[in-house]
């Protein structure tokens, strides 16, 4: 039997599946955003125009087209054309400043860059003193170039393997990294996410994220139109506004991470009169693991909040289905059904990866991946490649424990992992010890240095309302469910934890303040 790789065929481009729901579907809503509503006929025809234009331009098999973009219809059409022609489509954070704009630039040097008139001071200096050769302004540029172009029909015939998206990552270390993912990752996420969230073409879909991000973009949109469903695209995030959404259009489902959800609950409490819900499957949270209060918090006023884990370089790993939602709350779930994902014990992670050992259940060890939803590596950066892939295995740096159902909970990130007097301790195991205190809105625990211990915990607390820091009583509280060693020496206040856009803390910023903690900590 051969294992030869499938050839290139345009039924392997993402790129096709505008042409296919066109045809089968084409008068179903696809996508509105602030400025229009398309069909997907009407989506299919602006994305074949842009293909046109993006090849006018001078784009070819292999370039970049970068987006600096906000959450519009334009994204898509995009990403949808580049891979059409067998280009590389790059969404660049909006929120980023000129200089961090021109870092990615710098990085994976594209042919084109579409960014929003708004944005259009920041892409000036960020491309100053050279930058892509073509720039069009959104929308007006863009749609002039539309215009002005002939549709693309034909498709360029790709491998599965062949690259489509440069992604990167949103920086918990300070150093973002471009995932490259090729056109098999994008089409097995959608089929997984198509499986976990029941997805059909009689799904409405609302999209708060940012199209930028992996969660917006790979486990939302593009699975959604894959299986012909209706997108809602709002150009930010508002509690109170994505409820009154959710109603008026009858949305089935949308994505949130913990922040906004804790958000989306005090909004709901305070809205009059009580939105109409009745519509809603679910709320979807991800990016961050969920509290198991938040998950209660939901089922309490009627709504279900399934959750789900992954990361840049694989999208969707693991779902926590609606049904244990409250019975293994606190849990990520079990791994998706197209990839095969491990606990592998830590110690054996240096060695040859045909001596990786499965962990035990209750013991800590790091999640890996294999199949088709793993990235090709990361962009300019063959050590970090090297690091992250082993052979077919991609190590993902998360630390889990596994229960006896296959259940996964996490535990932190490697990285996260300090040791405190020979002992190893993993800050998300003290992070939800600590969030059980009532005065805690917020927790992050992070090692720093310890002249007696080597490493020892520092907690950065967010209060609640009217709360006082009293560090002896947290502690007190965490003594009674932790082991002594793993208590935080110091706690500091603060006023809110430096996260990423996705809700994953930014504990490389915590370390810099912990260094050093502020005196009464």
């Amino acid at each position: 039997m051969s294992t030869a790789a499938p050839a290139a065929s345009p039924v392997h481009n993402v790129g096709a599946w505008t042409d296919r729901r066109a045809q089968i579907g084409g008068d179903r809503p696809a996508i509105e955003d602030a400025e229009r509503s398309l069909d997907y006929r009407a989506f299919h025809a602006r994305t074949l125009r842009c293909a046109g234009a993006l090849e006018a331009a001078g784009v070819r098999r292999g370039d970049r087209v970068a987006l600096l973009l906000g959450n519009r219809s334009a994204v898509l059409e995009l990403v949808f054309a580049a891979a059409r022609l067998g280009a590389i489509a790059v969404p660049i954070n909006a929120r980023f400043t000129a200089p961090e704009v021109r870092r990615v630039l710098e990085d994976c040097t594209p042919l084109v860059l579409v960014h929003e008139a708004a944005l259009a001071r920041v892409a000036a200096a960020a491309c100053a003193g050279g930058g892509p050769p073509v720039l069009w302004e959104c929308p007006e540029g863009y749609e002039r170039a539309l215009a002005e172009a002939a549709p693309r029909e034909a498709i360029e015939p790709v491998s599965p393997e062949d690259p489509m998206l440069l992604m990167y990552t949103s920086g918990t270390t300070g150093v973002p990294k471009g995932a490259l993912l090729p056109h098999r990752k994008t089409l097995f996420n959608s089929l997984n996410a198509q499986l976990f969230f029941e997805l059909t073409a009689r799904d409405p879909v609302l999209v708060v994220l940012p199209l930028f991000h992996s969660f917006g973009l790979c486990i939302l949109s593009l699975p959604t139109l894959y299986a012909g469903g209706s997108l809602f695209l709002e150009p930010r995030f508002d509690a109170a506004r994505t409820w009154q959404i959710a109603a008026a259009r009858r949305i089935h489902f949308f994505g949130a991470v913990p922040t906004q959800l804790a958000q989306l609950v005090d909004a709901l409490d305070a809205a009059v009169p009580k939105p109409d819900l009745s519509a809603l499957r679910f709320v979807f949270g991800a990016g961050a693991a969920v509290p198991a209060a938040q998950i209660l918090a939901f089922e309490r006023r009627g709504l279900v909040l399934k959750q789900g884990f992954g990361q840049t370089e694989t999208s969707i790993l693991c779902c926590l289905e609606a049904r244990d939602a409250v019975r293994k709350a606190g849990s990520v779930g079990r791994p998706v059904f197209h990839a095969e994902v491990r606990v592998v014990r830590l110690e054996d992670l240096d060695g040859p990866v045909e001596d990786w050992r499965d962990t035990r259940e209750g013991e800590t060890g790091e999640i890996v991946v294999r199949g088709p939803i793993a990235m090709l590596g990361y962009w300019n950066r063959p050590e970090a490649t090297a690091e992250t892939l082993r052979g077919e295995w991609l190590r993902t740096g998360d630390l889990a424990t596994r229960d006896d159902e296959g259940f996964l909970t996490l535990v932190g990130r490697s990285r996260d992992m300090y040791i405190s007097g020979g002992e190893n301790v993993y800050p998300a195991e003290v992070e939800a010890v600590l969030a059980l205190h009532p005065c805690v809105r917020e927790v992050a625990v992070v090692g720093v240095p310890d002249a007696r211990w080597g490493e020892s915990g520092c907690a950065f607390v967010v209060l609640r309302d009217g709360a006082r820091l009293e560090p002896e009583a947290l502690r007190a509280f965490a003594a009674e469910r932790l082991a002594r060693f793993k208590l935080p020496r110091d706690f500091v206040a603060v006023d809110a934890l430096p996260r990423t856009e996705t809700g994953k803390v930014q504990k490389h910023r915590l370390r810099a303040d912990g260094a050093s903690p502020r005196e009464g900590g």
